[in-house]
């Protein structure tokens, strides 16, 4: 019982691990759009986790495309509340 416990702790810590490498960081020179946007969304529970650890960590990025980044944000988020939220 033990190690099933102690093998669900490690892949709990494997996964978010692999999540917030994926996080954005600060300015950069690639510019993101729309799926990154999506993906960012998705993962921003987790970013700003590690944001409070790091300061290399960011919840969004800064150098986006406007306004496909923010419509990627915000389809993700208006999926996530219907998923979460259905009866």
């Amino acid at each position: 019982m033990k190690s099933k416990r102690l093998i669900t702790i490690v892949l709990f810590l494997f996964l978010v691990l692999c999540l917030t490498s994926c996080a954005p960081a600060g300015p950069t020179e690639y510019e993101y759009g729309f799926f990154s946007g999506v993906w960012h969304s998705f993962i921003s529970p987790i970013s700003v986790i590690g944001s409070a650890f790091s300061s290399e960590i960011a919840v969004y990025a800064v150098t986006n495309n406007g306004f496909w980044y923010y419509s990627g944000c915000a389809i993700e988020l208006i999926v996530f509340c219907v998923i979460m939220f259905r009866k």
